[in-house]
């Protein structure tokens, strides 16, 4: 079982005894302990009603999620000079635009399945075909942005990812370990 499966386990446990004989705090624990972003985004996605309990989010992590993703992709837009800032006018409107692909890359991130098929990326109503929303491929497309905008929610998407799974390898290499 991955770390991800574990989190998820040990979030919906009745039980979170921490014994000889019960870890169920362990990836909680583990989850915390490797630090950064990635802890965040674990705690919004799988904690925080996101996928399991839509009714019992906490707005709050969602909320400063939101705010670190958006100071971290200008950070990262500047770095790559995704647009030139030379007057006040050039400023404002990269900063509207970095601020939307923050918000989409992390909405996609979140919950990036096609609601059309499920995720399964086939159309069960129409005969078990292939999902004309999502081509197939499970993954809804991002709507409301086109070419450069749309270029950088992916990247960012991909970043987020990136994020995700280096805080998920340390986490559990935490929980091998047992170094807690």
């Amino acid at each position: 079982m991955g770390f991800t499966e574990r989190y998820i386990a040990a979030i919906g446990s009745s039980n979170l005894m921490d014994d000889a004989q019960h870890h169920q705090t362990d990836p909680l624990a583990a989850a915390a302990l490797a630090g950064d972003i990635g802890a965040l985004l674990c705690r919004v996605k799988y904690a925080d009603g996101t996928l399991n309990r839509m009714f019992e989010g906490n707005q709050q992590n969602l909320a400063q999620l939101l705010r670190i993703w958006t100071a971290e992709v200008i950070k990262r837009a500047r770095a790559r000079r995704w647009l030139p800032e030379n007057t006040a006018w050039d400023a404002q409107s990269a900063q509207a635009l970095y601020r939307r692909v923050a918000e989409k890359s992390l909405a996609q991130w979140l919950d990036g399945k096609c609601k059309g098929c499920s995720g399964t990326g086939v159309k069960v109503l129409l005969g078990n075909g292939q999902c004309t929303s999502c081509k197939g491929t499970g993954v809804a497309p991002v709507y409301g942005v086109a070419g450069l905008e749309l270029e950088r929610v992916k990247d960012m998407v991909s970043e987020l990812s990136a994020i995700y799974d280096s805080h998920s390898g340390r986490a559990g290499g935490l929980l091998r370990g047992g170094d807690m």
